[in-house]
């Protein structure tokens, strides 16, 4: 039996639908098996034979200390709680496997970060998913249960939400601009390729990164989304133009574009998979080959 929280999720869906052919329960607060808050309450949980806890706050920009207070509610508290309720359980898993993200390194910049990277996060959700790694580590520790962590980076499939989604949006409308040639890489991943691995992982344990090994920029991604929608090529915002707005950025609050922005965007930000390639036989395919609106 295979416990999944977060299946309302946009990687939650998916696992939940890979695993259709095996006996498994949802948790979440609503639309679920087991309706519960995990950031408020400690669930009643059968036995299980693995735990895939996926659901969390996603990453976003903080306003308010109540904004940034619910990353750890939610991923730090939550993941506490459920715990908890597997210690109340009748009787524990074999395997427990936590989505984390790559955000736990805090690196704006770089290339083939590997797993040995220090976790130097310093905003609220990073902080909270190094926070919740470590419990589940040590819980699983405690009890000789396999731990399996996942740091995710982008993560890609039909209608995905955040960046992604807001990339379709504006190269829909025609408002979708790449800066300076989009020549920066991004790991990337298909949600379904991850979805896949858990099986392996859950028998191996283990923290690693996942990327499609291929790392497309920002050009790449977007012509391949502008065909798929029978667009035109995408525009392109010159270096000299794009530093221009980002400094109007700076000086207006609420302005889409400044100076730290542009900087995230004009800079490659690509992970290693070499451990999972060893240790899982983890073979993704390229998102530009896989990824259909």
């Amino acid at each position: 039996m295979i416990l999944l929280t977060g299946a309302n999720g946009f990687l939650g869906r998916t696992i939940f639908n890979a695993s259709k052919t095996q006996d498994q329960i949802s948790l979440g607060r609503k639309y679920a098996d087991i309706i519960c808050d995990l950031s408020l309450q400690i669930p009643h949980i059968p036995s299980v034979s693995v735990v895939i806890h996926s659901a969390g706050k996603a990453h976003s920009i903080p306003k308010t200390k109540a904004e940034k207070q619910a990353f750890f509610d939610v991923n730090v508290k939550g993941t506490v709680n459920l715990l908890k309720g597997l210690d109340q359980a009748p009787s524990l898993p074999k395997s427990f496997i936590f989505i984390s993200s790559v955000s736990v390194y805090g690196m704006e910049s770089g290339t083939n970060i590997s797993e040995e990277q220090p976790l130097n996060a310093t905003d609220p959700y990073g902080q909270s998913k190094i926070q919740a790694e470590q419990i589940v580590i040590d819980w699983c520790t405690k009890n000789n249960v396999i731990c399996g962590i996942l740091r995710l980076p982008l993560l890609v499939g039909a209608n995905p939400p955040g960046n992604l989604g807001a990339m379709i949006k504006g190269i829909k409308k025609g408002y979708y601009f790449n800066i300076a040639g989009g020549k920066a890489r991004k790991s990337m991943v298909m949600a379904n390729d991850v979805a896949a691995i858990i099986p392996k992982l859950a028998e191996v344990g283990g923290t690693y990164n996942l990327t499609d090994g291929y790392h497309p920029n920002f050009k790449e991604l977007s012509f391949h989304i502008a065909k798929q929608l029978q667009k035109k090529a995408v525009m392109n915002m010159p270096s000299g133009f794009a530093k221009t707005l980002a400094k109007v950025g700076d000086a207006i609050h609420k302005f889409p574009l400044n100076s730290n922005k542009l900087k995230k965007i004009t800079s490659d930000l690509t992970f290693s998979d070499d451990k999972a390639r060893t240790k899982l036989g983890w073979s993704p395919r390229r998102v530009l080959d896989a990824f259909e609106l």
